[in-house]
Formats: structure tokens, sequence, C-alpha cells
């Protein structure tokens, strides 16, 4: 006898298959965080994915399909940060080489992020406003506030505050953290690494040698 399965039945194991290749890096109240990867030409099948934000690691030439059969091609470098509503779509890897990207997925029913225990709301010490220089605002909606870090050898950033947020190391970062309460915290980290982080205050020190850059995605 001859086993036929029918399309959706393929629809879900193909989906299982690509599913197989993503992470979940973490997944709390607020926010789910996948590392994604695709083959070359590798396609997805339609699927709801929710309001998210995605940290490219690697370049990235997609294409993305709606429930209305329209396309789109979407083409990004390593470094590159992006911001989707929620949406019904099916996605194909154009090019040659896989791909690699952090994606942040924000919860539809999250509790509202939480400031730093001493802080007020919406927090006082501002990196953004304390050191412009270093704390590049890439793109802010009701959702979150993405900033890009830049890290000089050796420098020190002013005491600052965040919400709950979510970092994603671009670069290699040997820092050191004073907190708020004053105790210090080792925090060596490799390029692609994630971390959450609960509402706190802290400086960081570049302890390194070399320039590092991460993205923090702050939540509202």
């Amino acid at each position: 006898m001859i086993l036929r399965r029918s399309i959706p039945a393929l629809l879900i194991v193909a989906a299982a298959a690509a599913a197989a290749q993503d992470h979940v890096e973490v997944d709390n109240p607020w926010v789910r965080v996948l590392r994604v990867k695709q083959d070359p030409h590798e396609k997805r099948p339609m699927h709801d994915q929710p309001a998210s934000v995605s940290v490219y690691l690697t370049g990235v030439d997609q294409r993305f399909t709606g429930e209305d059969g329209k396309a789109r091609e979407v083409k990004h470098k390593a470094g590159d940060v992006a911001y989707a509503s929620s949406v019904k779509r099916a996605e194909e890897n154009l090019s040659a080489k896989p791909l690699e990207l952090v994606l942040i997925e924000l919860k539809p029913d999250a509790p509202k992020p939480i400031s730093p225990p001493d802080a007020l709301d919406p927090v006082r010490l501002d990196p953004v406003k304390l050191d412009p220089k270093h704390h590049i605002v890439l793109f802010e909606n009701d959702r979150v506030r993405v900033l890009r870090t830049i890290l000089e050898p050796h420098l020190k950033s002013p005491m600052h505050e965040h919400p709950h947020y979510v970092v994603v190391y671009i670069t290699e970062l040997h820092a050191t953290q004073k907190l708020g309460d004053g105790r210090l915290v080792d925090n060596p980290r490799k390029p692609g690494e994630v971390a959450w982080r609960e509402a706190l205050k802290h400086e960081t020190e570049n302890i390194g040698d070399h320039t590092a850059v991460e993205i923090q995605v702050e939540l509202k």
C-alpha cells in the first residue's frame, strides 16, 4: 500500500524541519528570543510571526511572501537591525550562503516592563542623553527602543539605567559592570551571544583592547 501525505501534513513536516534549526535563547513573560539559521535557498512555509526585532549576525537576502501572495525581497548586512509588526508570511533564503539572525519576538500579553528599583518612571539616567556618542538610537516605537552601543577600548560609560532589555553582542567584548549597589560583575562575551537583563542601573567599562559593539533592545 502506498501512503500519501496530504499537503498540510507536508507543510507541518517542513515547518518542523525549519524549526529544528532555531534555538530558543530566552523565553520569559516579555519575550521569546530565537537564534534563527536558514540553509542556502531554504524555504519556510506560511506561519504567524509575532511583532519582533531582528538582529542580523550575517548578511541576508530573503524573500517574504504574505497571505495575499505579494512578495518582497529584503536585504541586510551583518549588524543591521529591523522591526516587523505581527504578520503571517512565508520565507525564503535567496542566497547561496546560510544566514543567521537573532529574532526577538515581543509577546502580545506581556506585563509592562519595570524601571530599575530606585529609578523614576521613565528612567532618569538615560544613556542616550548621558553619552549620545556611544549610545545611538537605531529606532523607537511603542514597543521598543533599540540602541547600538559602541564601547571603545578602556571606555567607561557613565552610570545609567535601563528598563528590561535584550542584549545581542555583535563583536567580542570583555567588560566589567559596576551595578547600582556597588557590586562588580565580570562580563566576557563572544560575537553573537545573547543576554536578557531585567531593569538595572550600572556603568560598563571595556577592559579589552578592541572596540566592541552591542545591540540593546529596551522594552516598553
